[in-house]
């Protein structure tokens, strides 16, 4: 991080105790302990749990790594103008490119309509956006949204980062061994295939477009009914995109910053970070201040964070490629020369030792998992509209039986069906507990009737899923009522003065969106349609004794169209039938003016 914080630095510094105490300064006032908006800087409490969050448990990105720098001191308001120095701190980091900022904004007005319990603000993208690419690489993105070339983190092989093995076939990422994160939000090939989302209306969802990825970033975090304003859920939220306390304090401080004020800089021209998570080396202790490589000197030259100064007479190590996250790269560089100049090679004839082979990877808790077991899940059926009382349970087994702890279980729910797991989502990741067991969110049934399947599969590991069938059925009334108590009466050839309208319930709650059929019947023993009588009227004006297709409101209610007599008069019957078998008789008589007319009777 040295060599970072003196690029930002070195037009005031002087010498390189000024650069240290700069650095000391930012890192002391925002350190990831800080409250976010305090400033008192008091520590902020312990960051609430993302669901199922454990060291199995790598988020949308697979925990791969991001960058760590820190907004700098001074407020990013006013915006720069033309003339403003591109180095100044505040005004280059403020500055988000106009493609990037515009997919930032788009998906915050896509979510406001789609969930606006959420609350997702822009802002929050923009952060995540930052730390997991540097704003797709400082913008480098054509005019459609789409990077100028792909973003790949590096292979989740488990060497210092999760071990996911590939789940796309190398569709994404080009690798048919392991996954790696991919594009300017860095998502994992397994998490793209459910939470992809086409952001620009372009037909695909690709994750190196800013567009399909922001929007699947916004998504992504407002699962499970999450209210970003609420500080304890937007924890959440961002733990379970990577579920690390660094990580969180990290995107906290960017999004408190954006929120502060932000301006727009043309596509190319933002500034890339530096520092990253996964920097495992020390950075050389500064230098006198008169030597050249001294980071406040302008003429230093740049060491990269994260990487150790070759000895002299040594050839370094190529730079990172520039479309890695990080700076980083998922194939290593050629290496220098094992030894250092001025250390003795080994003489002519002597041989080496032989070199110990590296030790093996003890299995994962994953590796060992040879196939899924329903769990005790029973009868899985609910109404339309309706939860499932019953939750999936799935059970990860070895080859002798044994329970599997700490697996990640994916749920699926297939086909073409509107039912999805509580919070709208159709697939959801589970850890398994102690007993090798884990459990999927409440489903909820859509609009849809019939059957729908929900398969199980083992997150990272190839075994063969296990498929659940729930049922839906459609919503039912157990009675229909009519609101009203006028006498349904009219003359011949005229129409009747009121409308019928009833209400239907279930278990005395209203029935709403409940299918109904209306028919004029011979009589109540005889069910057969009435061929004189009342009528209603079909769009030409025909006369018609049937109405199918027929649906209750939200509210259970349910008002039939006008009501029309021909020539004959007598006493007739309105027979209204819900799904679920509720019945409602009405009785109508059609007289001559000045006739009595006996009051309605129902029955059901």
């Amino acid at each position: 991080m040295a060599a970072h914080f003196g690029r930002r630095l070195r037009k005031g510094a002087a010498t390189t105790a000024v650069a240290a105490a700069a650095v000391a300064a930012l890192s002391a006032s925002q350190a990831p302990g800080a409250t976010i908006g305090d400033p008192g800087g008091r520590a902020a409490p312990d960051a609430t749990s993302a669901p199922g969050e454990s060291t199995d448990d790598p988020g949308a990105t697979g925990n791969s790594p991001y960058y760590t720098d820190l907004p700098p001191l001074n407020s990013p308001n006013p915006a720069p103008s033309a003339s403003t120095d591109p180095l100044t701190p505040g005004a280059s980091e403020a500055g988000i490119p106009a493609t990037v900022l515009d997919a930032y904004k788009k998906a915050e007005a896509a979510l406001r309509e789609s969930k606006p319990g959420c609350n997702l603000p822009w802002q929050l993208l923009a952060a995540i956006g930052k730390v997991e690419s540097g704003q797709a690489r400082g913008g480098r993105v054509d005019a459609d949204g789409t990077t100028l070339s792909p973003i790949i983190g590096p292979q989740l092989d488990g060497n210092g980062f999760a071990l996911i093995r590939d789940t796309d076939n190398g569709e994404y990422d080009g690798n048919s061994a392991y996954d790696n994160a991919v594009g300017p939000m860095q998502f994992i090939p397994s998490t793209w295939k459910w939470a992809g989302r086409d952001g620009n209306g372009d037909g695909r969802k690709d994750p190196n477009n800013i567009y399909d990825a922001a929007l699947a970033a916004g998504h992504y975090l407002c699962r499970f009914g999450w209210d970003l304003s609420d500080r304890a859920d937007l924890d959440k939220a961002i733990l379970s995109y990577n579920p690390s306390r660094d990580y969180l304090n990290t995107v906290l401080s960017w999004l408190e910053y954006y929120r502060k004020g932000t301006h727009e800089i043309p596509d190319g021209t933002g500034t890339l970070p530096g520092g990253r998570s996964d920097d495992r080396t020390t950075s050389p202790s500064p230098s006198s201040p008169s030597s050249p490589s001294s980071p406040s000197s302008p003429s230093a030259p740049s060491t990269a964070p994260g990487t150790t100064p070759a000895a002299p007479g040594t050839s370094p190590k190529p730079s990172p490629s520039p479309d890695t996250p990080g700076g980083g790269s998922s194939s290593p560089g050629p290496k220098p020369p094992a030894s250092s100049p001025g250390t003795p090679s080994t003489p002519p004839g002597t041989t080496q030792p032989p070199t110990a082979p590296p030790p093996s990877r003890p299995p994962t808790p994953t590796d060992t998992v040879d196939h899924l077991e329903n769990a005790g899940t029973g009868r899985l059926t609910a109404r339309a509209g309706d939860a499932f009382t019953e939750r999936i349970r799935a059970r990860a087994e070895t080859g002798e039986g044994k329970a599997v702890a700490k697996v990640r279980i994916r749920f699926t729910v297939l086909g073409d069906t509107d039912t999805t797991f509580t919070g709208g989502e159709s697939v959801t990741t589970v850890v398994t507990d102690s007993a090798g067991v884990a459990v999927a969110p409440a489903l909820r049934a859509g609009e849809k009737t019939g059957d729908v399947t929900v398969r199980a599969t083992v997150v990272g590991r190839i075994v063969p899923g296990l498929d659940y069938r729930a049922t839906v059925t459609e919503r039912t009334a157990d009675t229909v009522v009519r609101t009203g108590d006028e006498a349904l009466t009219c003359t011949p050839g005229g129409e009747f003065a009121h409308r019928v309208e009833v209400r239907a319930t279930h278990d005395g709650a209203p029935a709403g969106k409940v299918a109904a059929t209306a028919t004029l019947i011979t009589s109540a023993d005889d069910p057969a349609v009435n061929d004189e009588g009342p009528y209603f009227k079909d769009d030409d004006g025909k006369a018609v004794r049937t109405l199918n297709g027929l649906e209750t409101d939200e509210d259970g209610l349910l008002t039939l169209p006008q009501l029309y007599a021909d020539d004959t008069t007598g006493t007739y019957l309105l027979r209204v039938t819900t799904a679920g078998g509720a019945t409602l008789t009405v009785e109508l008589t059609v007289a001559a003016a000045g006739t009595a007319s006996p009051g309605p009777t129902s029955g059901s």
